[in-house]
C-alpha cells in the first residue's frame, strides 16, 4: 500500500516546529520515521500533515548537565549505542540498545520517537523508566517537564498535547561501581520483545543492597516498575536464592494475551527474566 497524500513541512527550528503544530490539524510529527512510515504506508494512521523534525539541529545532543545525561529528542539510537557518556554514565541504556531493531533502524530511529510511540516492548521506554526520566516538552507556553511515572498517558499514547514536542530527555545517573542488567525474550534478534525486564542495584560499603531498580517491559500496556520488589531488596545481602523468590511477584501482573503470546506466558518470561537481570546486576554491583 502507498500512503495517503498529504502536506510536507521541514522546520528548521523548535519554534518553527511548534507553531506548525499550533496552527495545523491533524498534524503528524516525523523523527527517525521507524515506526511512523510502515503505519502511514498501511495507512493506520491518516494525517493531513506530516512535520519533518530532521532540520532541527538544536533537537541532537547528548551531555552532561549537573550529574545528570540530558539527551536531544532527536537524537539517533545509532549516536547514543556509541557514545563514550553514554557507556560510562548509563551503562544500562548502551546495553538495552543493542536490542533495538536492527543497525539500520538504529540509524536513523531516534529516542523522542521511541518514547513517543511508547510501545511497552520498547527498550528504550523500559530504560527511561527505570531511570526515573524527566521528559521536557515545548508547548505553544513554553517548556515543561514530565516525570516518566507520569508519562504514559494510555496504551501507546504519551502525556503530551497535540501542540506539544518532545524537546529533551534528563536521565539521573547512578552511583559509580552501580550494577546493571538487561534481559529480553523475543522470538527473533530485533523483533519486538514479549518480555523484558532492566535492573538497577547499587551497594553500601557491607555489599548489602543500598538501592534497586526493576522495570518490566512488554507484559503490561506500559512499562511497569516494580516497587514492591524494589523495596524488598533494600537491605539484603544479593543472591540469587533472594532474586528468585522475590521475582516470583511478577506472575501477579496483569499481562496482555494477544496472537503472539497468552498472559500466563508473559507473566512467566517476567519473572523469569526479572530474575536474570537482578542477578546480572549483582555481579556488576561494586560496594560504595
Amino acid at each position: 500500500m502507498k500512503p495517503p497524500p498529504f502536506a510536507y513541512h521541514d522546520p528548521t527550528t523548535v519554534s518553527d516546529a511548534v507553531a506548525l503544530l499550533g496552527k495545523l490539524e491533524n498534524a503528524k510529527l516525523l523523527a527517525g520515521g521507524q515506526s511512523l512510515m510502515p503505519m502511514l504506508a498501511m495507512r493506520y494512521v491518516l494525517p493531513d500533515h506530516v512535520i519533518d523534525l530532521n532540520r532541527v539541529d538544536e533537537l541532537a545532543f547528548i551531555r552532561a548537565e549537573q550529574g545528570d545525561v540530558r539527551i536531544g529528542g532527536m537524537t539517533r539510537q545509532r549516536d547514543l549505542e556509541f557514545s563514550a557518556l553514554v557507556a560510562a554514565r548509563l551503562p544500562l541504556m548502551r546495553e538495552a540498545i543493542r536490542q533495538v531493531g536492527h543497525r539500520q533502524t538504529r540509524n536513523r530511529g531516534t529516542i523522542a520517537g521511541s518514547l513517543c510511540h511508547l510501545d511497552p516492548a520498547a527498550e528504550l521506554v523500559a530504560v527511561c523508566a527505570t531511570h526515573d526520566a524527566v521528559i521536557t516538552v515545548a508547548g505553544p507556553s513554553g517548556e515543561r517537564e514530565i516525570p516518566f511515572g507520569e508519562f504514559p498517558l494510555a496504551y501507546m499514547t504519551p502525556s503530551i498535547g497535540p501542540d506539544e514536542l518532545v524537546v529533551a530527555i534528563r536521565i539521573a545517573c547512578w552511583p559509580d561501581r552501580h550494577g546493571y542488567g538487561f534481559e529480553e525474550f523475543a522470538r527473533r534478534h530485533g523483533d519486538f520483545a514479549l518480555a523484558s525486564a532492566a535492573a538497577l542495584l547499587a551497594a553500601d560499603s557491607e555489599g548489602r543492597i543500598a538501592r534497586a531498580a526493576l522495570t518490566i517491559g512488554g507484559v503490561a500496556t506500559c512499562p511497569l516498575r516494580m516497587s514492591e520488589i524494589e523495596r524488598a531488596l533494600v537491605g539484603q545481602v544479593p543472591s540469587e536464592a533472594l532474586f528468585r523468590e522475590l521475582a516470583e511477584q511478577c506472575r501477579r501482573i496483569e499481562a496482555m494475551s494477544d496472537v503472539h503470546a497468552p498472559a500466563s506466558y508473559r507473566q512467566q518470561l517476567a519473572a523469569v527474566l526479572a530474575r536474570r537481570a537482578l542477578l546480572r546486576a549483582s555481579e556488576r554491583m561494586g560496594r560504595a
